[in-house]
């Protein structure tokens, strides 16, 4: 079946092709050979239908069609995507971030389902569902073996229905919940509050609708605090969503009547430009926004034009490098297309679109611009920035990772059980921003690990280990085996002890997933505070004003 999709390779994408032109021939005045089409759209029913008429085993003609689909849109760029009548409902909920359900999110655990995190105020909160209960049971259907897609689909249903749950939970054995359903919308905004006395923070997750207004909200709310001085945004891990929702967000921040984007196809429809329509909120309080190199698309909007426009300083680490945008278009059959159909620049002039899909390599593969074609452009204060590649923040920073026992002890989800426990054992706790675990519970919890797997190798093993098969494969083991042994030995790691040097890491991951039982996703935020990196750089950046506006000087130094 492999060669065959091979073998359509032209001549389904001709198809589909034929399909946009012509449904568009009017609107764009194209000049495509339509003999060539019409011969290839030929050719492609021929051994579509000789296909579906000889092949040895019987075809499934849907399913078929889709992967020709998915596999020529794939060959233009990954954001150009056809959605089946069935993936419709998905598509629109990354649209409108509202779909119908329990409010919560599910993860695996063995062969069953758990919740990890009730949405607060949403029936599963209500109905005392907690991080930590193992789903047995939906409508008296067993879901053992079930990943957490098809339990998904299994809780999601239309408001105003029910669904009956039978869970597991830690030390009270099965209960029985019923839940009634309600329309579920996952905010924007998940977050925002002060992270200390004078700076404000303000989490964009998402950008679907209203997400401008959530932004606009949250810091008129913040401003109500006489003591504000500064404000985080943080478009960290954010993919992006609506254009238009990044412009009201820029808005926030910038003048009414200021270009924000602005873009480009080949269709004249698309050229635009995007300004800013609305009274902004405040002009002048000192902002930084966080980045990391998942900020995407309508995150490199707001972070690129708040950039370009000098309006604050982006600290983090380059973002992720995607300057396209995309539009729907409704077919027959209730099914619809995503097309990349412009590309955008910021108030400067840039693109900051990283990889080229209009020139691949004779793999297939696609090249990252490369920084000798990398073009410069001026902010409104005539600071350098470039195209081609994300937006370059002016504070890098450069993160800690996680140690080698802290990814072991998350991976086995040993700290997320201990959370359960302790959540089972403590009724209350003391607010998330002022939670740390004591010595005493730390101590609780190297005894609650003790016995349970959670081995892990070291960079030093891992090299050591990869000399042995080399070794082995020069036949020169044999001559070193004593010397390798005695090594092996001396780097072996002791789990009790780097269980004491990576005491405050551990404790900080405890702090936030045992907060986030009492407090939902609010306190997984407030409880990072004081740990996470990039908050602290952008705390330092405000206690020092001049260098503040030094940044974003054209003399600016990094």
């Amino acid at each position: 079946m492999k060669s065959f999709f091979k073998k359509l390779h032209w001549y389904h994408y001709s198809l589909v092709i034929v399909v946009f032109v012509v449904s568009s021939f009017a609107a764009i005045n194209s000049t495509t050979n339509y003999f060539e089409i019409s011969k290839n759209l030929d050719i492609f029913a021929s051994v579509y239908r000789e296909v579906n008429t000889y092949y040895v085993d019987e075809v499934d003609a849907g399913k078929l069609m889709k992967r020709g689909i998915d596999e020529m849109l794939n060959s233009l760029d990954p954001y150009t995507n056809f959605f089946s009548e069935s993936e419709v409902e998905d598509f629109r909920f990354q649209v409108t971030g509202l779909y119908g359900g329990i409010g919560a999110q599910i993860g695996n655990k063995g062969d069953y389902v758990v919740v990890t995190d009730p949405y607060e105020n949403y029936p599963a909160q209500k109905e005392d569902l907690r991080a930590g209960d193992i789903i047995i049971d939906i409508d008296g259907k067993s879901t053992k073996g079930k990943n957490t897609s098809e339990i998904s689909k299994l809780l999601k249903g239309q408001a105003g229905t029910k669904v009956k749950l039978t869970i597991k939970r830690e030390d009270e054995g099965e209960l029985t919940k019923t839940l009634t359903r309600q329309e579920i919308h996952i905010n924007n905004v998940p977050y925002f509050g002060m992270v200390n006395d004078n700076t404000g923070y303000i989490r964009l997750a998402t950008f679907t609708n209203d997400a401008g207004k959530e932004v606009k909200d949250a810091l008129i709310e913040l401003k109500k605090n006489p003591s504000l001085k500064s404000v985080i945004l943080d478009v960290r891990g954010n993919p992006g969503g609506l254009l238009h929702e990044a412009v009201n967000i820029v808005n926030v921040f910038i003048p009414q009547g200021q270009e924000v984007v602005s873009t480009k196809g080949k269709v004249k429809e698309w050229e635009k430009s995007y300004k800013t329509l609305n009274p902004p909120v405040d002009i002048e309080i000192p902002l930084v926004v966080l980045t990391n190199r998942s900020s995407a698309s309508a995150s490199e909007i707001v972070s690129g034009s708040i950039q370009d426009l000098d309006r604050g300083v982006v600290i983090g680490l380059k973002t992720f490098g995607k300057g396209l945008v995309q539009s729907t278009r409704p077919l027959s059959y209730n099914t619809q297309v995503k097309i990349t159909t412009a590309k955008y620049y910021t108030p400067s002039g840039r693109c900051i679109q990283a990889l080229n899909y209009s020139h691949r390599n004779e793999d297939g593969s696609v090249g990252a611009v490369p920084d000798s074609l990398k073009k410069e452009f001026k902010t409104k204060n005539g600071r350098k920035v470039f195209d081609g590649g994300g937006v370059d923040p002016e504070i890098v920073v450069v993160h800690t990772p996680y140690s080698k026992l802290a990814e072991s002890l998350l991976s086995k989800q040993l700290i997320f059980d201990f959370a359960t426990t302790y959540r089972i054992k403590h009724d209350k706790i003391v607010s998330s921003k002022e939670f740390h675990i004591s010595d005493a519970d730390f101590e609780d919890f190297k005894k609650n690990i003790s016995g349970k797997e959670y081995d892990y190798m070291t960079a030093s093993e891992r090299s050591l280990e990869d000399f042995k098969k080399k070794a082995e494969e020069e036949k020169y083991f044999s001559a070193v085996k004593d010397q390798f042994e005695s090594l092996k030995h001396n780097l072996q790691h002791d789990k009790k002890a780097d269980l004491e040097k990576n005491k405050k890491e551990i404790m900080d991951l405890l702090d936030k997933e045992i907060a986030s039982r009492y407090y939902f996703q609010k306190a997984r935020y407030e409880a990072s505070f004081d740990s996470d990196e990039d908050i602290q750089e952008a705390l330092k950046l405000f206690a020092d004003m001049n260098r503040y506006q030094s940044l974003l000087k054209p003399t600016a130094k990094k």
